[in-house]
């Protein structure tokens, strides 16, 4: 990929990942986030996968039901397609989305455009989850959040899957996951 020189006077783009467990705030902070760029009259466009559908097939939903409007995509280019002329960017659940989610943030910033990653950083195995790692490699700042463990009530780092399916993206909520400090996580896995 080629991308052109900053020039002098010029807007920065840059790109900020959140990431955490499930029940972690991800979403809840994205949210935040993106609402305070529009108090500040900024061009906000918000993505979500097409697959989660767990809240609205819409709307970005937390589980504390704060939601933004939002473009449900069924792959990462269409976000760069989607995104012109705006001056911050919102992806929720990046981690259901291809590989090509990190080039695609990584133009949009070069552009000149803010982009707010949200998603989980781990899957349920506690293992890297789909294009999370290379987004937090490029980003230009990173928050990671943390819930409560659900066994003992320290903070919790991982989603522990409490029902028997072994396939990496199961999407799902208090009946299929909880938050989980390292050692309760380790306990039962």
């Amino acid at each position: 990929m080629f991308i052109e020189p900053h020039l002098k006077g010029e807007r920065l783009g840059w790109i900020e990942v959140i990431c955490g467990s499930m029940f972690s705030g991800k979403t809840e902070e994205l949210i935040r986030r993106l609402k305070r760029a529009r108090i500040a009259n900024l061009k906000v466009e918000i993505f979500k996968p097409a697959i989660d559908t767990r809240y609205d097939e819409q709307n970005v939903v937390s589980h504390d039901e704060k939601f933004i409007v939002s473009t449900p995509v069924n792959n990462s280019l269409n976000i760069l397609l989607l995104s012109e002329g705006v001056d911050v960017i919102g992806i929720d659940e990046a981690q259901f989305f291809d590989n090509g989610i990190v080039e695609v943030c990584e133009q949009i910033a070069v552009r000149g455009t803010r982009v707010i990653v949200a998603g989980l950083d781990m899957d349920f195995r506690g293992k890297p989850f789909g294009p999370m790692p290379d987004l937090l490699a490029i980003a230009d700042y990173i928050t990671k959040v943390h819930a409560i463990c659900m066994q003992c009530g320290n903070i919790a780092s991982r989603s522990y899957r409490k029902v028997n399916n072994n396939a990496q993206v199961l999407l799902g909520e208090k009946e299929e996951y909880e938050a989980r400090c390292r050692t309760c996580f380790l306990k039962d896995s």
